[in-house]
């Protein structure tokens, strides 16, 4: 193959190759904030780690998850937080080349898959993700997703038995992993991969995997807290389903738009309106493509990718497990033009320069929250002076706006007190419990006398009160 048809049949792997570096160069300073502190992927010292970690069953069972808390546990300040970034950035540029051979396994014409592949690393919808530190499981649920599907497709000897084990892998990083059992029959039916015989017959396998999937949750010996943001209910998945629209479907600075403090509504129109010409291309010049059964196969697949998180909870980090499935929408349509591909090419440029201004902007705001954290916690350990070894945390209830990992409540980016762990190298305190109180213009005196009632009856060796980003300390 001549160098210029290399460079031409995968210019869009090469940019991605040549942006990696820079991604992970963007996102290494983003602190840990929220659920990086009490999440499976934060350093982990528990000398029972296999019994207790790796083996967990419950609700939910993500050994692979535990595995990267375990291995920053051998050195936190040197591996924690980069480590993490590094295998998420490097998980999505993987999954960025898995999603071109799926595209090409799909028969797509070059440009379609170049330009779709690249759409999918830089759209912001994927920053909720690869900017996060405890997000690994949902880049890499959708990595051996697609896996599972070309293991589906081309492995011919053994292919349900590797094909499955595949599920079960996507599964134990994530549970959504597990909707690639229904995805890869209806897929491969839909874009006439398998005749109706083997589709009907793989879809009751993949059923059969999930039900044993489900029964070995339910049976295993386990410890089932339910929290109650991740109960089911109708309007919560109405809710749900307008949020998994816009972040999917619309791209805008979101931060702009909704975080009240950040608000900039120019620039927020700014952003989206540079995206509107790849909109229109894709999907309202070519509406009725969607009809087409190929179109409506991945719809349906679409759906089923998002499907777990729309009836729990759904943030804009859950888009990415449908980014997958809008983007054989997207190369679809592309694919469609044929050699009337240059207004989709100017249209794409542009859409790329409105990604690099909202990314730019997602990163920066995350880098700030973990900043604010960050100083807490140091404000918190040099007011204690001495290591104590009981703290307890009174939060004093802030009414700050917050949006996604990105703008994130100060008390949360202190992690209720758990950032504190880390200032001190893990050495102190032992333990940290929590309590949060109404605000009010009696919440700090409030607050100073549950502190010095935790003191009087030795329940805590000091106390830290948490209002906005403010630290009083009371020995």
């Amino acid at each position: 193959m001549k160098k210029n048809t290399f460079i031409e049949k995968y210019w869009g792997i090469i940019i991605i190759l040549i942006l990696t570096p820079l991604l992970l160069y963007a996102v290494l300073p983003i602190l840990p904030t929220h659920d990086d502190w009490a999440g499976t992927t934060k350093p982990d010292f528990n000398p029972f780690f296999i019994k207790e970690r790796f083996l967990f069953y419950g609700y939910h069972w993500r050994p692979f998850d535990t595995f990267i808390g375990y291995i920053v546990g051998q050195n936190p300040q040197l591996l924690y937080p980069s480590f993490n970034h590094c295998v998420v950035v490097i998980g999505h540029t993987i999954c960025a080349c898995f999603l071109y051979k799926l595209l090409s396994t799909l028969r797509f014409n070059t440009p379609a898959k170049n330009i779709t592949t690249l759409l999918f690393f830089i759209s912001p919808a994927t920053m909720a993700t690869v900017s996060a530190i405890d997000s690994m499981n949902q880049v890499y649920a959708l990595l051996c997703g697609i896996a599972s599907f070309l293991i589906y497709i081309k492995v011919k000897h053994g292919r349900y038995i590797v094909w499955i084990m595949m599920l079960f892998i996507a599964t134990w990083w994530k549970e959504n992993g597990l909707m690639w059992a229904l995805i890869c029959p209806i897929l491969a039916y839909g874009f006439n991969m398998i005749r109706p015989k083997r589709f009907k017959r793989d879809l009751i396998i993949g059923i059969s995997v999930m039900i044993v999937y489900a029964l070995a949750i339910f049976i295993l010996p386990k410890d089932i807290i339910i929290h109650p943001e991740y109960e089911p209910g109708l309007l919560k998945v109405v809710k749900n389903s307008i949020k998994f629209l816009f972040t999917t479907f619309i791209t805008v600075d979101y931060i702009y738009l909704l975080h009240h403090p950040s608000r900039n509504l120019v620039a927020a129109v700014v952003t989206f309106v540079l995206t509107i010409p790849l909109m229109y291309y894709v999907f309202v010049r070519n509406i009725m493509l969607f009809f087409h059964k190929k179109m409506v196969c991945t719809m349906i697949c679409l759906l089923i990718a998002v499907g777990p998180h729309l009836g729990t909870v759904f943030s804009m980090m859950h888009t990415y497990a449908g980014l997958a499935m809008l983007s054989v929408m997207i190369a679809f349509s592309i694919h469609s033009y044929g050699h009337h591909i240059k207004p989709v090419v100017i249209s794409f440029i542009f859409y790329c320069l409105s990604a690099v201004i909202i990314n730019i902007h997602l990163i920066q705001s995350s880098i700030e929250s973990g900043l604010i954290g960050k100083q807490m916690a140091q404000e918190a350990v040099q007011k204690t002076g001495e290591p104590i070894k009981k703290a307890y945390v009174i939060i004093i209830e802030d009414d700050y706006p917050k949006l996604s990992s990105f703008c994130v409540i100060p008390n949360e980016a202190f992690g209720w007190g758990l950032a504190t762990l880390y200032e001190t190298n893990y050495a102190w305190p032992e333990s940290i419990q929590d309590t949060t109180i109404e605000r009010s213009s009696e919440a700090l005196k409030l607050a100073r006398e549950i502190g010095k009632k935790k003191l009087a009856n030795h329940s805590a060796d000091g106390i830290w009160i948490v209002d906005h980003q403010k630290i009083d300390v009371i020995r």
